[in-house]
């Protein structure tokens, strides 16, 4: 069984939810990056997305865009990252694996790699899938196809704008779980989050068994508070990636613990 579908059966069974931070691989290095990995999974993360940087991102806002303008500025290379994935340990510690980690990657990376052998490679180097949310659901067949052969999850993103009846046809084709985006725009922190995406997800789960995760502007105790009850998971990112980039030029320590400490006051939330 892939670790995505065995994490949301387990969670299912204690009745908790799925805590997803989002961190750019190679921002501010790979090592980091994998320092970050270990530390996210030790304190409760459920599973993790990786960032894979791209120059034209469709949906990414201004803090999660600068990190991957940072990581290309130092010619990062996909086969880099997944090289770097190949390489984490077994586990941070003897008695506590790592969460299972999905790509968060543009289709053209995917295209210009060959969709076989990205998602072979992928798999290999560790990761649980991907999620791609360039990628319409009218042309998904291929790469859906591909995954499914090699137990490869594919993510496709639901918004607050998507009709009803194509709504159903992304829940169809994805595997894993639904990304549901809570509000219209690009990603990046907000200070509210939208009342009427607890009906829109009610509705869809009605259409689904996948799990369905809610993410874009989660970023404070009070979000994952208001969506924790009708959401399986909670995906957070521009907060994270925010604050990794604020303590650039401070020791790595210091921005593992900053890390650290902010996924805690979430998770704690989530747990409520």
């Amino acid at each position: 069984m892939n670790k995505v579908d065995s994490v949301f059966r387990e969670l299912r069974t204690h009745g908790r939810k799925a805590f997803m931070p989002f961190i750019t691989a190679g921002d501010p290095d790979l090592a980091t990056t994998a320092l970050l990995i270990r530390d996210l999974s030790q304190r409760g993360a459920s599973l993790i997305e990786l960032g894979f940087p791209y120059s034209d991102p469709i949906a990414d806002g201004p803090v999660i865009q600068a990190s991957y303008t940072r990581a290309l500025e130092k010619k990062l290379k996909l086969e880099a990252i997944l090289k770097a994935i190949r390489d984490l340990p077994h586990s941070p510690t003897p008695s506590l694996p790592l969460s299972p980690l999905l790509a968060m990657v543009s289709y053209a990376i995917v295209y210009r790699h060959g969709l076989e052998q990205f998602v072979r490679e992928a798999k290999l180097a560790g990761f649980e899938g991907a999620i791609v949310p360039d990628l319409p659901v009218e042309e998904a067949s291929e790469l859906a196809a591909i995954a499914a052969g090699h137990d490869f999850k594919l993510i496709l993103l639901v918004t607050p704008t998507t009709p009803r009846d194509r709504a159903v046809e992304i829940a169809r084709v994805s595997t894993g779980f639904i990304y549901f985006v809570s509000v219209t725009g690009i990603t990046g922190e907000r200070t509210a989050i939208p009342a009427t995406v607890i009906d829109q997800v009610r509705w869809l789960k009605t259409q689904t068994e996948l799990p369905i995760c809610i993410g874009f502007g989660i970023s404070t105790p009070e979000h994952i508070r208001m969506l924790a009850p009708v959401a399986d998971g909670l995906i957070v990112g521009s907060a994270i990636v925010r604050r990794i980039a604020e303590g650039s030029g401070r020791p790595v320590t210091q921005i593992l613990q900053e890390v650290s400490e902010f996924a805690g006051t979430l998770i704690d939330a989530l747990n409520d």
